[in-house]
């Protein structure tokens, strides 16, 4: 167990519920040297009035969470988190960066 090991992604994806349930599991499991955050990579045009309001934030359910979630954890503990979350019954799921990146008009569509 080095110092600087390597990291690898156990979950990517808009999700703030499960992104709470993956931390928390984790914690309890003492698996040490998780990194996890969150970060906005949406753009989007910003509202008239050169106000730079996000216009999805005005719905009638008000504002959206628009937040990527991320969750890594050293290579060498990789397994033993996936088995704590499998037996958690928590779906860990890694979303390719280059879908979340893409603007929502310009995803390909999955066919079914």
């Amino acid at each position: 167990m080095g110092l600087f090991e390597k990291k690898a992604d156990i979950f990517r994806k808009k999700d703030r519920e499960t992104w709470l349930k993956i931390k928390e599991a984790l914690k309890e499991e003492g698996i040490k040297g998780v990194s996890s955050g969150h970060y906005l990579q949406d753009s989007v045009m910003g509202g008239g009035c050169g106000a730079k309001l996000d216009p999805r934030d005005f719905g009638a359910k008000g504002k959206i969470d628009h937040e990527i979630y991320f969750v890594k954890v050293r290579e060498s503990d990789e397994q033993r988190a996936r088995e704590a979350l499998t037996k958690r019954g928590i779906v860990a799921e890694v979303i390719p960066k280059e879908e979340l990146m893409t603007d929502a008009a310009l995803r390909i569509k999955k066919e079914y």
